[in-house]
């Protein structure tokens, strides 16, 4: 196998023991550590490559990016490196992205929430004809609790056209649209074991939510399906043996859709649930805990592998990468973020229900002004019984129009959509005010992504306090530059790092004396 390196260190097989020189040997992380005694027989120091003559109290493999995470993700998703690129809706996350990933031998999936069926077909029909035969790539599935007819056809067209991932998120329970795509061509191999057709990954971040998708499916979904024909009976007598996805992203203080909760708090407490469901219900074999959220430097993937993941999925700092769909004016206002310029908001797909997601707060009104829409929602019952007041200042400071220009853009919308949204808001004045304000809420997403600079003042970028670890690691290396940020290039100095990172804590826990300079690693230009 090849490797993937920076410039070589300076090499050395004598003994080290200045701080400055074992910082300098932690980074030859393929190489065997050697940690040798000194003259007085106290000190700990350091030989790297071959085996020294002397007294050496313990020896280190060599250590490669490639192996931080679970060997079994890598065998079952055909990839090298333990490392997703994480679906960001709306086609942030591009096919371009996805294919760079792919071609990269790690796995990302297209942003296909928030996108109309067509966009959605596009986009899978150029990823399945480019990466065609490749088994690392896939799609996003959103749950879509306004839109569920829109949900299930989604399901229906990754399963049409054999996409070999599909990433759950945003889920609070399971669908008939998540269980298809888990159960759809379920088979028995060779040898017995059941062998999936398409590879469900669920983000949770809920053990609740993750309980349902550790189990098999419900017996009521899968009779539904069965009874509508999209399962045959063998499918569903299958999926009655296995859980609903073998791949469990846990999702802790992330951009976008987020319960903010630590990822040191989260992961284990699901690992632990993980590991007495396979008992209970007698799984073949575990399934796969992997760690998003918050994932911006080494150290923290590095932290991530450290708890147990399986692989680890990025978000927030992929916007800033040149295959990233959202325009270089938006881009610009990520990098200068810090970890405490975010903050949450309403979200459009479940304002109704009060969810928020966590977005950019640096340079942006949005937070504060779908804030008000909701709090206007809240407290009365259509945009006739608005006071003027609150009407004029929502037209003048977030609408921008007034209330019957934008209603009218929301009807052409929803005409195309789903017309039964127009239907239903004509008998619901209430459902009415939601869709036109909810028009501010999907707009200014769109804003972000065309550059639509006259609305800066109100992007909605969806950012975790990761972008902003990752601006202060990044600044000053190559990866400030804006054409070096590609999507290949911060994954593999994100698994560098992390390598860098872990060897320095293996030596520290031997009693070398590791210098905190050890542990922090210069982004560079892999070949």
């Amino acid at each position: 196998m090849s490797v993937l390196a920076c410039p070589d260190e300076a090499v050395t097989a004598s003994p080290v023991f200045d701080p400055e020189q074992i910082a300098a040997c932690v980074r030859r992380v393929r190489e065997h550590a050697h940690i040798v005694t000194g003259p007085t027989g106290r000190e700990l120091g350091l030989v790297m490559g071959a085996r020294p003559v002397g007294d050496v109290v313990g020896t280190l493999p060599p250590l490669y990016p490639e192996w931080l995470g679970g060997r079994t993700f890598c065998e079952a998703h055909g990839v090298r490196f333990p490392y997703v690129a994480g679906e960001m809706a709306n086609g942030i996350a591009t096919t371009r992205m996805v294919t760079a990933m792919a071609r990269a031998e790690m796995l990302g999936f297209f942003g296909a929430g928030g996108l109309g069926l067509p966009e959605v077909e596009r986009a899978v029909r150029e990823l399945a004809g480019d990466l065609a035969g490749m088994p690392n790539w896939g799609v996003n599935l959103i749950h879509s609790p306004n839109e569920p007819e829109l949900e299930y056809r989604v399901a229906k067209l990754l399963l049409r056209h054999g996409v070999p991932c599909v990433s759950a998120s945003a889920y609070m329970g399971l669908t008939p649209a998540v269980v298809l795509c888990s159960a759809a061509g379920l088979r028995r191999g060779p040898e017995g074991q059941i062998v999936r057709r398409t590879r469900l990954f669920a983000k949770v971040s809920r053990p609740e939510v993750a309980e349902r998708f550790l189990s098999p499916a419900p017996p009521d979904l899968l009779r539904h399906l069965v009874e509508r024909g999209e399962l045959g009976a063998e499918e569903a007598a299958l999926a009655a043996r296995v859980p609903v996805a073998e791949d469990i992203t846990v999702e802790s203080d992330s951009g976008g859709h987020t319960d903010n909760r630590p990822l040191g708090v989260l992961l284990p407490r699901i690992l632990n649930l993980r590991d007495r469901l396979v008992r209970r219900f007698g799984y073949p074999r575990a399934v796969r805990v992997g760690a998003a959220g918050g994932l911006g430097t080494p150290d923290g993937v590095a932290a991530a592998f450290a708890l147990g993941a399986a692989y680890v999925v990025t978000g927030s700092v992929n916007q800033v990468a040149v295959e990233a769909g959202i325009s270089d004016d938006a881009k610009a206002m990520l990098t200068e973020a810090d970890i405490a310029d975010v903050v949450m908001a309403p979200a459009a797909d479940m304002f109704e229900l009060g969810v928020k997601l966590q977005v950019l707060r640096r340079g942006t009104m949005f937070a504060q002004r779908a804030g008000q829409l909701y709090e206007a929602y809240r407290a009365h019952p259509s945009l006739e019984e608005l006071p003027p007041e609150v009407r004029a200042k929502i037209e003048r400071d977030v609408l921008g129009a007034p209330v019957e220009e934008v209603w009218d853009l929301t009807r052409r919308f929803w005409e195309q959509r789903d017309p039964a949204e127009i239907a239903r808001a004509e008998r619901d004045p209430k459902h009415r005010m939601a869709l036109v304000f909810r028009w501010y809420l999907g707009n200014s997403s769109r804003w972000a992504i065309t550059g639509e600079t006259a609305r800066r003042g109100d992007y909605q970028l969806w950012c975790g306090p990761a972008m902003g670890a990752f601006n202060q690691w990044t600044a000053g290396s190559v990866l400030a530059e804006r054409d070096n940020r590609s999507v290949v290039q911060i994954a593999l100095n994100l698994l560098e790092g992390a390598a860098v990172s872990t060897r320095a804590h293996q030596l520290r826990t031997y009693g070398v004396p590791v210098p905190p300079a050890a542990f922090a690693f210069t982004p560079c230009l892999f070949a």
